[in-house]
């Protein structure tokens, strides 16, 4: 059946399996112009699979798509086919070339109602394109247009090819994990883009606050199917517990009536009456029925139960650049002094290239700075989990098998520290605290068929999960994680964060991900660039408090670039009023106060609890943690205003 006229995206009864595992089994899925639907579910549950199959990068088993107009889109693993970024942006605007052309040739031939038509779409997509272009670029961080596809990394292959999926303005738009390897501005400008968006677009994201503000309803998969949720992220939230909980019961009806009526077909005689032979019937169709999937989680506990007294790992006065044939090259580092104590989790900002992942080698110790010294206390072990996901190979290079990659080839596993104990008790340990690797990995929600499929088949989630798996066997008390977010699950992602809250080390994390750095990190290293145009790290207590900087210095920087004929002609300015005065005093710690106040909302909407509270009470607590973050912008833009006026 062809879509409706207000349909321009309709998945009907998709099916696709792979080997005996039935991913998708009869998803449904229909957007509209204008719909902009989240689609969640947990890893491996087949989001990439349906995206794949909607934009036809994989046929599926069973089931119709059909797509009425442009559809643009960014895959997980996104492939660049030209030679350069700027002949891939050739081939990705040539249906506007084609549209030009088309128009022209009307006009040519005299078809008024033809060049009428086109002439409209050109008005609605614009007739010159390239300062769009260049500006697109620019916005993600993306490479020159003379680079070269094949120099570039798997971060600047992805920011280009996201590029790309918006350049065409398509009718449909699918983006799987738009939100990787951008830095956070690039995420602010992509979440501006997608509000103003008027196609129909289908968003697989980690980003919380992402979906929060830009999905107009929730798909979530589940069990192979799709199930909408009207509303935002934090009405999905709230309605999915309501729905799986009603789910439940009715299952534990199920179950009775079955045992029930089981117990009653085994004693009952053998010549069927009518009404008996109605009664099995009812009975065959109940154990027929699928039963309810029950939800699996985890739990990762990185505590090593040791006693870190004073300083785990120092740097001091670290300089690093990275000079090439034709100039020294940045400075990425400039004379970086920075402290790691027990209990402490940074995260790391600043714009891609800036040098945040540098300082995490450095850290490592897998990098030397080129001057300056890194010093790590005698017990200090660090454990790194890296943006690129390394770290699963054999020593050789070979693919292994989920088994082979968490044993490092053995079949038992010892779980260091704290968490061991818990762990010999409930999971077959050993006298000595050695676990079979099956049993360590059921934790992590890894099926016994899923251990010997290989690494390189796991999806994105599910890597990332095995790594964590990894974090827990090494014990360490110091954690540089790069970008650990990345293609998380919701679920996993609220284990990771529970985690790092309770880790009895120290954390250093780069992420774009502002939920996370909100709930978990105790302060924020920002890679800013110096009053001469250096770069330089800054401390902050906060994201926020670094938030409030920027628009501060930005207000001040904004103001002396005024052009001096914009200027009033007299030097005086506007004194403060005693009432704006007052104002100004009690600004800092009313944002203070309602830092504190958005800090425990998240807390207490990430606690289950919280759902089962009245459906009006729950509705109110996700009302004010959505207006919070805009009443705090408002006032640090007020204070700015006035800090200005009043020097």
């Amino acid at each position: 059946m062809a879509p409706s006229v207000m349909e321009v995206l309709r998945a009907e009864d998709v099916t696709v399996a792979f080997g005996p595992r039935e991913v998708l089994r009869g998803a449904d899925l229909r957007l509209a112009p204008g719909e902009r639907a989240g689609l969640v579910g947990a890893n491996g549950s087949g989001k990439t699979t349906l995206l794949r199959a909607i934009s036809g990068e994989l046929r599926p088993d069973g089931g119709a798509v059909s797509i009425r107009g442009r559809l643009g889109y960014l895959p997980q693993v996104p492939r660049l086919t030209g030679s350069t970024v700027r002949a891939c942006v050739d081939d990705a605007l040539s249906w506007h070339r084609t549209l030009v052309a088309d128009y022209e040739r009307a006009m040519g031939r005299g078809d008024a109602a033809a060049a009428a038509r086109l002439q409209d779409r050109l008005d609605h997509v614009g007739w010159e394109v390239q300062h769009r272009v260049d500006a697109l670029l620019d916005q993600l961080g993306a490479p020159p247009q003379s680079a070269a596809t094949d120099r570039l990394s798997g971060g600047e292959v992805r920011r280009v090819a996201l590029a790309l999926a918006l350049l065409g303005r398509p009718d449909v738009l699918i983006l799987d994990e738009p939100t990787n390897h951008l830095d956070m501005s690039a995420v602010a400008w992509l979440e501006t883009w997608l509000q103003r968006y008027t196609g129909a677009c289908l968003l697989v994201t980690h980003d919380r606050y992402l979906l929060e503000a830009t999905a107009t309803r929730i798909v979530e998969i589940e069990d192979g199917r799709c199930v909408g949720y009207p509303g935002s992220y934090g009405d999905y939230l709230v309605a999915r517990v309501a729905r799986q909980a009603s789910r439940e019961k009715a299952e534990t009806r199920r179950l009775r009536f079955l045992a029930r009526e089981a117990a009653w077909a085994a004693r009952s005689p053998a010549a069927r009456t009518t009404k008996q032979k109605a009664r099995l019937q009812r009975l065959a169709e109940a154990e027929e029925q699928r039963p309810l999937e029950m939800e699996q989680g985890f739990a990762l506990d990185l505590r090593t139960g040791a006693r870190h007294r004073g300083t785990l790992l120092e740097l001091h006065g670290v300089t690093k650049r990275y000079a090439t044939a034709e100039s020294d090259g940045p400075e990425l580092l400039a004379g970086l002094d920075l402290t790691l104590l027990p209990g402490e989790r940074l995260g790391v900002l600043g714009p891609n290239g800036a040098g945040k992942s540098t300082l995490l080698r450095i850290l490592a110790g897998a990098e030397a700075p080129d001057r300056g010294e890194r010093v790590r206390a005698s017990r200090t072990q660090i454990a790194v989990l890296d943006q690129a996901r390394t770290g699963l190979e054999a020593p050789d290079g070979a693919d292994q098998t989920v088994f082979e990659a968490a044993g490092g080839g053995n079949s038992h596993v010892r779980i260091a520290g704290r968490a061991g104990a818990s762990w010999q008790r409930g999971a077959g340990g050993t006298d000595a605290g050695f676990i079979h690797v099956a049993s360590f990995l059921q934790r992590f929600l890894f099926s016994r068929e899923a251990l010997d499929q290989k690494v390189s088949a796991l999806s994105g989630g599910e890597r990332a999960r095995l790594l964590l798996a990894r974090l827990l066997l090494q014990g360490a008390s110091v954690l540089l994680l790069d970008e650990p977010t990345n293609d998380l699950d919701l679920l996993t992602l609220r284990v990771l964060e529970e985690a790092l809250l309770g880790f009895d080390g120290a954390v250093v994390v780069v992420t774009h991900d502002r939920a996370f750095l909100d709930r978990v990190c105790t302060g924020v290293l920002s890679f800013e660039q110096g009053p001469s145009g250096e770069g330089q790290v800054v401390r902050y207590a906060s994201r926020q408090q670094q938030v409030r900087a920027n628009a501060e210095r930005r207000g001040r920087k904004s103001a002396a670039a005024a052009p001096q004929a914009d200027r009033p002609r007299t030097q005086t300015r506007a004194r403060l009023s005693w009432k704006e005065t007052q104002e100004l005093a009690g600004l800092p710690d009313r944002i203070e106060e309602l830092e504190t106040e958005q800090t425990a909302l998240a807390e207490r909407l990430g606690d289950p609890a919280t759902y089962r509270l009245p459906p009006d009470q729950q509705a109110a607590l996700q009302a004010r943690a959505a207006e919070l973050p805009e009443v705090i912008e408002a006032l640090v833009e007020r204070w700015g205003e006035l800090e200005e006026r009043s020097g």
